[in-house]
């Protein structure tokens, strides 16, 4: 007998014996419920199917033979797949009097977690019990982490923000982007300052095979030329002066997932040959390390940038682009998107009237009007500060024009006043481009649009 019982706390934990001898389930109960607060016996397996919290156990001693003169194992084994297939985190320790190297390796295949012989040793048979129930622990724990990181992900992926609006501009930018989503493809989002273009990345995510892992978003123009491996790709402790810890770079936690570079632009010429490199590679190796990490990502990047011109001019590399713009998707601007502009204005109202308070917000017709007419350059980041600043600051439930002001900017056509804003748009694209004897790439970068958006404006005017 076991003569340091007392030295071992009791565990809270749950044991199932199951075995046709009366006297095994004797010798064990009383062996084992000094050790575990709670113990169960069964005389009889059948007993099995009529245990409801059979997943709350956390060991199972499991006779293998129950029928007299039948010693070959199989009955054991038909109810070790029966508690595996109910649950298959339990730690299952098989029992027998034959012993049998190859019924122990079998056992041990078909999920067994240990096997011991009768008559067994009492200290053994505890030292192989708490290292089943550690199992147990340690299954349970693992359950756990993987619950809690799939609600987390869940929040990380979660986007408070909705493409709105059904214009044809923009219902055939979303058509694009979820026939691309179910691709592996690398992206390039491109577009005016303000148009959505994170919120086609986060379509593209959700739409993915890889929407039930993480998207990852970092704004390249914000990361410094210093720090920029260390954001990316991570470090180990003590690769530099501050490297307290390990720590993991957006790539790595991206793994899996989707990895959303904005601004790419904005990336230094220095940085981009390693942005490349890892691309290429699908691997990186953190500061102060020389072991190369694999990663799985998918690749989206945005820019404002004329990317092409960029690379003309010496200050892209051209390997690069290729490598980020298997797919372009153009967001239009917001004046190019009919009355969604309509959409957009009932969507914040609502939004910001219930967040100041300010329930059942109406909108005049003359205010209306002036918004309609406004041609948006900060597109729709502009119309919805517009909006909630006007709500802060409005007295009355009837948002009326003046409730609406816009900031200033200078007036290129101010001799042409009488012309409509596309009569406006089309003479200076037609200007730009007689400038530029022709040139696309100069041209949009002078209008600050992408080549692409020129191409589409050109056609659209007949230019």
């Amino acid at each position: 007998m076991v003569t340091d019982l007392k030295s071992i706390n009791m565990l809270d934990g749950k044991i199932l014996v199951v075995d046709d001898n009366k006297s095994v389930l004797s010798a064990l109960e009383l062996l084992l419920q000094k050790l575990y607060s709670h113990v169960v016996t069964i005389f009889n397996p059948n007993q099995i199917t009529s245990i409801a919290d059979l997943k709350d156990y956390d060991v199972v001693l499991l006779d293998m033979n129950f029928s007299s003169g039948v010693n070959n194992g199989n009955e054991g084994f038909y109810w070790l797949r029966y508690i595996k297939e109910i649950a298959p985190d339990i730690s299952v320790i098989m029992i027998t009097a034959y012993g049998d190297v190859e019924l122990a390796v079998r056992a041990l295949k078909e999920g067994a977690t240990d096997f011991i012989l009768k008559p067994w040793d009492n200290k053994k048979l505890i030292g192989t019990l708490q290292s089943a129930y550690q199992l147990r622990q340690s299954r349970r724990e693992v359950f756990g982490l993987k619950e809690k990181e799939k609600h987390l992900k869940s929040i990380i992926n979660k986007n408070d923000n909705y493409i709105i609006g059904n214009s044809k501009a923009l219902q055939e930018v979303l058509t694009v982007t979820r026939k691309v989503a179910k691709t592996n493809a690398t992206v390039l989002i491109t577009g005016e300052n303000g148009t959505g273009k994170e919120l086609i990345a986060r379509e593209i995510h959700k739409c993915s095979k890889r929407s039930e892992e993480v998207l990852v978003s970092i704004d390249m123009g914000s990361i410094s030329e210093s720090l920029f491996e260390s954001e990316l790709f991570g470090h180990t402790k003590g690769a530099f002066t501050d490297a307290h810890e390990e720590r993991m770079g957006k790539f790595e936690a991206a793994h899996k997932g989707t990895l959303f570079l904005d601004e790419i632009g904005n990336l230094p010429l220095s940085l981009q040959a390693k942005l490349l490199a890892v691309i290429q590679n699908k691997e990186i190796v953190k500061i102060g390390s020389n072991k190369a990490i694999p990663v799985d990502i998918r690749l989206v990047c945005a820019t404002n940038c004329n990317l092409d011109l960029m690379v003309e001019q010496g200050l892209f590399r051209e390997d690069l682009l290729y490598r980020i713009n298997t797919i372009n998707i153009e967001v239009p601007p917001l004046r190019e998107r009919d009355n969604d502009i309509l959409l957009l204005i009932e969507y914040y109202l609502n939004l910001y009237g219930n967040k100041y308070g300010k329930k059942g917000l109406k909108i005049q017709k003359s205010a209306e009007k002036k918004l309609l007419n406004y041609n948006w350059p900060g597109n729709v980041r502009e119309l919805q500060h517009t909006i909630e600043r006007s709500v802060i600051l409005s007295e009355g439930h009837v948002l009326v024009a003046d409730d609406f002001l816009f900031k200033q900017r200078p007036q290129v056509y101010q001799k042409e006043l009488n012309t409509t804003l596309d009569e406006m748009e089309k003479d200076m694209i037609a200007n730009a481009l007689k400038m530029h004897h022709g040139n696309f790439s100069a041209a949009s970068n002078q209008l600050g649009v992408t080549r692409q958006t020129l191409y589409n404006k050109m056609k659209r005017y007949g230019l």
